[in-house]
Formats: structure tokens, C-alpha cells, sequence
């Protein structure tokens, strides 16, 4: 097992800023959406990471197993994490533009909770009471959420409803992404699956993205679009640097704080083009169950 470098306050440092910027990121792009299609912006968010971490790695001399690109079992188990990972994106974009930043930050916490349980039938791990309990709490902060829009999803099935059933659709499959990366990772470091997930994702979306609004965007979007790309890259860079100095499950326990961080710039700041969700009472506590559901649940292994 690695061993942890003990400098667990950069530790949490890397994961709060993880936190801020996945929890800024849909406000960013919601910002974008106003001129650009969804496939547009995705690509942009792919080839910046892309074109940024190349020369890095190349310089840096970090592409230490390339040459096990030759095995076609490891070729396709990239191929298929980084078309995983292309799905995620597409289906997250998709229901954020028929949704809102709050509501798609909420859902996609879907996802860590899910790869833990996934781990209980993949890699046979323990599941304790106590993270029973964090997931029941979860399920119902989540109900509790959406209750105001029930209607939008198991009745009318309106494009609020749908967006959400993306979102759902999206988390589900960064688990799968996520499954096949811990694999990936007894063979490869993580910049080398990076550097190929990003590529992946830029020449999957690049014939299907119209570059005849570029000449649309103000200045402000044009930095937006620049720092998507860069907050991809930079958030994930931080995420696996944070999991080198302190427990996994302290990093999921801080990055689950991120729809607060959404939440909080939605509501608090008034934001041209973007509509902040109406949230009621129970709205909120169910936000916050959200969050404490998946903080038990992640922590939930800890021995105190």
C-alpha cells in the first residue's frame, strides 16, 4: 500500500481547492452557454487541458510507460475509461444547460457515493453500518432536494426532468470511468491516463462542435472558455496530488463540500444569464443532507 507523505494540511489544501473549483466550474460554464453549444464547449474544455499537459509531461519526462501502449489489453482499457470519461462530460454539459448549477452540482454528488458502493461488488470492499446510514441520509437529502420538482421528472417529464435524468446519467458513467482507471493506475501514473483521456475527448467531440459562434463570445467568455479548459486540468491535477498526503476518504469528505460552493455563488451573486434555483426550506436541508450523507459515507472507515 502506498505510504501517505504526512503532509495532510497540503493535503487538505489540494482537495478544498478541488472543491472550489469544481464548484465553480458550472456557474463558468453556465456563463458560456449563453453563446456557445454544449459539444463546443466540451471540446474547448478537452483539447486546452490537452494542448496544456503535453509538453509538460514530455518535458518533465513523465511519460515513463509508453511503451505499454503496445498491449492491446491496456490500449482498450484506455480507450474505453476515456470514452467513459467523454460520456460523463457530454451528459453533464447537456443537463446543466436544461438545469441550473446548483441543481447539477447536487446530483453529480451521485457519483462518489456510487463508486463506493460499486467498490463493495467490483473490489469486494466492506461496507460499514455507519456508511449505510450516510447513504440513507443521502438518498433522502437528495429527495428532499428535488422535491419541488417532482412533477418535472415522474409527470410532465419536462426538460428540467430530463436534464436531471442526464445528470444522473453522467455520474453513473464517471463511476465506470473511475472503476477502470483504478485499474489503470497499477500500470500507467495518473498524468499518462490524463494525457490520453483528454486527446480521447478532443477528437471525440471535435466533429460534431461549430466554431461559427466563436466570433460571438465577448472577451469575458473568451477567459471563461480559457479557464475551463485550465480549471479541468488543474482540479483533477490537484485531486491526485491531494490523495498522495492524506486518506482518500478525507479528500472525498472535502470535496464533498462542493455544491456548496455552487450554491453559495448562485444565490449569494447576482450573475447575468444565469437564473438561481428557487430553494425553499426543505430544499436546503436536503442540500445539506446531501452533503453530510456523502461525507459519512466516504468517512464512514475511519477508526477514530
Amino acid at each position: 500500500m502506498r505510504q501517505l507523505s504526512g503532509r495532510w494540511k497540503l493535503g487538505l489544501l489540494l482537495a478544498a481547492s478541488t472543491a472550489l473549483m469544481w464548484g465553480v466550474l458550472p456557474v463558468m460554464l453556465s456563463g458560456l452557454l449563453n453563446t456557445l453549444d454544449p459539444i463546443t464547449t466540451t471540446f474547448f474544455r478537452f483539447f486546452v487541458a490537452a494542448i496544456l499537459i503535453t509538453p509538460y509531461l514530455i518535458v518533465q519526462r513523465k511519460l515513463v510507460n509508453r511503451r505499454k501502449m503496445a498491449s492491446f489489453n491496456l490500449v482498450l482499457q484506455l480507450l474505453s475509461a476515456g470514452l467513459l470519461l467523454t460520456i460523463n462530460y457530454a451528459l453533464y454539459i447537456l443537463g446543466l444547460e436544461k438545469t441550473s448549477p446548483e441543481a447539477s452540482q447536487v446530483m453529480m454528488q451521485i457519483a462518489p457515493v456510487l463508486l463506493l458502493l460499486a467498490g463493495v461488488w467490483v473490489f469486494k470492499e466492506q461496507f460499514s453500518p455507519l456508511q449505510w446510514i450516510g447513504f440513507i441520509i443521502f438518498v433522502s437529502g437528495l429527495i428532499m432536494f428535488f422535491s419541488p420538482r417532482f412533477d418535472d421528472v415522474f409527470i410532465s417529464l419536462s426538460d428540467y426532468g430530463i436534464g436531471l435524468l442526464m445528470l444522473m446519467a453522467s455520474a453513473v458513467s464517471w463511476v465506470g470511468y473511475a472503476i477502470i482507471q483504478k485499474v489503470l493506475l497499477r500500470e500507467f501514473n495518473a498524468e499518462e491516463t490524463m494525457l490520453v483521456f483528454y486527446w480521447i475527448g478532443a477528437l471525440v467531440f471535435l466533429p460534431f462542435s461549430s466554431f461559427d459562434s466563436l466570433e460571438q463570445l465577448t472577451s469575458l467568455q473568451w477567459l471563461l472558455l480559457l479557464l475551463c479548459g485550465c480549471n479541468t486540468l488543474i482540479a483533477y491535477g490537484c485531486f491526485s496530488e491531494a490523495m498522495v498526503h492524506v486518506e482518500a476518504s478525507r479528500v472525498s469528505a472535502v470535496i464533498a463540500m462542493t455544491p456548496l460552493v455552487t450554491v453559495s455563488i448562485v444565490q449569494l451573486i447576482p450573475l447575468p444569464g444565469i437564473t438561481a434555483e428557487p430553494l425553499i426550506v426543505i430544499s436546503l436541508f436536503g442540500a445539506l443532507c446531501v452533503i453530510g450523507g456523502s461525507v459519512i459515507t466516504a468517512t464512514g472507515k475511519i477508526k477514530l
